[in-house]
Order: C-alpha cells, then structure tokens, then sequence
C-alpha cells in the first residue's frame, strides 16, 4: 500500500553536504516508522537513522551529529541531511517504513529503491 521513492543522492567532496528524500504515495507516514539503512558494495546492508511515528530519533554512532532524519509525522516526505560528509558514506541509501517500530535490522514492511551517494576525497 505504500511507495517510497527517493532521490537526493549524488557524488560530493568529502565534507561537503546531501539532503535525501523520501516521498511516499499511497499512505502518508502517519504510524509509521521510517528509516534510512545503506549498503556499500560487498557489505551488508545496514542502519543509518530512523524516526519514530510519534517523532523519536535513533542514529548509527558514526554519523550522530553529522546527519539528521526528519519527517515521519503525517507527511508524505522524509529526509536525511548529510552533513562533514566522508568517503566511508558512500553506499546506496535507502528509505524504509515499519508499522510496528524502527529497527536496526532490515526487517520492514516498505522500502525504497535507493539512492546513490558517492563521497570523494
């Protein structure tokens, strides 16, 4: 019942700065709980941030105070700005979203076809 679709992604300096988004169709992100997970070639795929439906945020270690998730409240966008950006970023992003709780593991009702995000230095 829900699409997500994302864009945003591109190639950048390293620290330089993305915003992805997210659009969903078909239900908005209310109740929902949305995610960003990424996978570089030959790793698995992994959680980046997420945000709960009534607005909690949770983040990997590695980009706390670097990125921030938004949306998630009854919007139909979601966003990940990406900022002091490092070639260690660059994997494919993708959206998700879960009617029962963000999850760490890639474990979600909907996702997203992914965005390309490629960090050069």
């Amino acid at each position: 019942q829900v699409q997500l679709v994302e864009s945003g992604g591109g190639l950048v300096q390293a620290g330089g700065s993305l915003r992805l988004s997210c659009a969903a169709s078909g239900r908005t992100f209310s109740n929902y709980n949305m995610a960003w997970f990424r996978q570089a070639p030959g790793k698995e795929r992994e959680f980046v941030a997420g945000i709960t439906w009534i607005g909690g945020t949770y983040y990997k270690d590695s980009v706390k105070g670097r990125f921030t998730i938004s949306g998630g409240n009854a919007k139909n966008w979601m966003f990940l700005q990406m900022n002091s950006l490092k070639p260690e970023d660059t994997a494919v992003y993708t959206c998700a979203a879960d009617r029962t709780a963000v999850r760490t593991a890639p474990e979600y009702d909907y996702w997203g076809q992914g965005t390309q995000v490629t960090v050069s230095s």
